[in-house]
């Protein structure tokens, strides 16, 4: 009989109908591939233990998430589509948006033996990031939303720099006043970027 935490129970309970499905199939998987697996919510979404953290799962309004921790040690570069989505396996709407049991209790296993055999993730060369230019628009934008404007001055630089990243890097000026309007109301609310990834 596998240990399972409540708190997960609990958390595949309150999830979207289309949610439950995915994550009660990830947690059966994820024991099956290891029998010992320790459960446990870390920043509030379930994570998967064995001699350091396996795995993670969270589910979102539209879309569920899956990611092994040190995934990029094995997994092939053609299953990474975390650019889209948290984790490795893009936004799962589907169990079959997975790869196959098969596949996925290969990956799990091989997750395993890392964490086993005591192997790191080899650490990125540390870059000399360039300082944050607020452009002059949203500098402004800012002045005329106190609470927006106060918000944005106590984030850190990684924070602000999601802001300032998001709205700069749109392609057309339509989709660039979207981002500053939806910024500066999420701002107002005290909200970092990716608020949504922070809760379930």
């Amino acid at each position: 009989m596998p240990t399972t935490d409540p708190r997960i129970d609990a958390y595949i309970a309150k999830s979207a109908d289309f949610a439950k499905p995915i994550l009660k199939h990830i947690r059966a998987l994820v024991h099956a591939g290891c029998p010992s697996v320790v459960e446990t919510m870390k920043w509030s979404f379930p994570h998967f233990e064995h001699e350091g953290v396996l795995c993670s799962m969270a589910a979102f309004k539209q879309h569920c998430a899956f990611g092994f921790w040190k995934g990029k040690l094995f997994l092939p570069k053609s299953e990474d589509l975390g650019e889209n989505a948290m984790g490795q396996f893009g936004r799962i709407a589907r169990i079959d948006d997975l790869p196959s049991k098969k596949v996925l209790l290969g990956y799990i296993k091989q997750a395993v033996k890392l964490n086993e055999e005591g192997i790191k993730t080899p650490k990125r060369p540390k870059q000399e990031k360039a300082k944050l230019v607020v452009p002059a628009y949203f500098r402004a934008a800012l002045k005329k939303n106190k609470q927006a404007q106060t918000t944005f001055d106590n984030f850190s630089p990684s924070q602000q720099r999601e802001y300032v990243e998001w709205i700069t890097e749109a392609k057309q000026e339509a989709t660039r006043e979207r981002r500053l309007a939806t910024a500066l109301g999420w701002l107002a609310e005290g909200k970092s970027k990716n608020w949504k990834y922070e809760k379930c």
